[in-house]
């Protein structure tokens, strides 16, 4: 059975990223860990006139409630990489000491005097492909709903639960980066143990159009807003307001908030190796969604902690 997960690049690529990464809000509301995978041109042994183009790559990111975010990237050689087979399933991932396939991830990294490590489990309900461009790129995710499992230590401190935290698995792959995106992502308990996710994603396209897509998980069913008007986008203090109509009708308005110490800024490289670019992310962002259905009923899905908004351009 395919999978969202699937690797797309050929090794032989010599432009081109693909990512496979994890956020998760911890169930107890002390922060998110942001786990990221990257393979980027293989074809030429990633970019190495970069300090930070080795093509095999593997991130942790911590983010507290209280504090700044504390980031850690470490590179490998592409010859240590094990991967499955492009387009097969079941898909795998694995370099060193990190791993990450369908159902688990794990790794350990020694960064700048730190080490932190992993081995976490997850399972969901819901799996949607955000945008597909065909070779160009796409945003897939494999995991809408994750709940997480198992443990993380940073520096001696351990974070463990059965569950750990919930939160998404996504995939994104691309010839280049875009020059101007906004995703989010908000994962929203409710009664009785009841989840729903809300994910959006906006970006440049050719002559001067956009992509814009939400997509709501509510009550076991998907509704997709293709008709998005943002209100506010404002990239230095993480904040995205916008409005939606499904096709059946629902509207929906939303807020991303992602002001703060959370706020983190990361250089990507680029593609063609050129340089590299800024991209702002918060893991520990607040959400707050109202839904109005036809008969006028209006229901409220907020959190505090349990959102990510990410930024580049504009």
């Amino acid at each position: 059975m395919k999978t969202l997960n699937e690797v797309f690049s050929a090794l032989s690529a010599e432009r081109r990223y693909e990512v496979w990464f994890v956020r998760m809000g911890l169930a107890d509301g002390s922060g998110a860990w942001w786990f990221r995978y990257l393979l980027t041109n293989p074809g030429r042994g990633g970019c190495p006139e970069e300090s930070n183009g080795m093509p095999v790559q593997v991130w942790a990111t911590w983010f507290p409630r209280e504090g700044k975010p504390e980031n850690f990237i470490q590179g490998f050689a592409l010859d240590g990489l094990r991967l499955s087979v492009r387009g097969r399933s079941p898909f795998h991932f694995a370099t060193g000491e990190n791993a990450i396939d369908e159902k688990s991830c794990r790794g350990e990294l020694t960064v700048g005097g730190h080490t932190v490590s992993w081995n976490l489990r997850y399972h969901s309900t819901f799996h949607v492909t955000l945008s597909s461009m065909s070779w160009i790129g796409f945003s897939r995710t494999p995991h809408s709903d994750g709940v997480f499992s198992g443990q993380v230590q940073l520096d001696g401190r351990s974070f463990a639960g059965e569950p750990l935290g919930f939160g998404v698995q996504g995939h994104n792959c691309g010839y280049r980066h875009r020059n101007f995106w906004t995703w989010a992502h908000a994962y929203f308990h409710e009664r009785e143990g009841a989840s729903s996710t809300l994910e959006a994603l906006t970006y440049e396209m050719p002559l001067g159009l956009f992509f814009r897509k939400a997509v709501l998980w509510h009550q076991g069913e998907q509704r997709v807003f293709r008709t998005v008007r943002e209100g506010k986008r404002d990239r230095g203090n993480l904040q995205w307001e916008f409005r939606g109509v499904s096709g059946d009708g629902l509207e929906l308005d939303v807020a991303f908030d992602g002001r703060g110490p959370g706020a983190h800024r990361l250089p990507y490289v680029k593609t063609d190796c050129s340089g590299s670019f800024e991209v702002a992310n918060n893991s520990l962002a607040r959400a707050v969604a109202r839904l109005r259905s036809r008969n006028e009923a209006v229901e409220k899905l907020e959190t505090y902690t349990g959102a990510v908004i990410e930024m580049v351009g504009g």
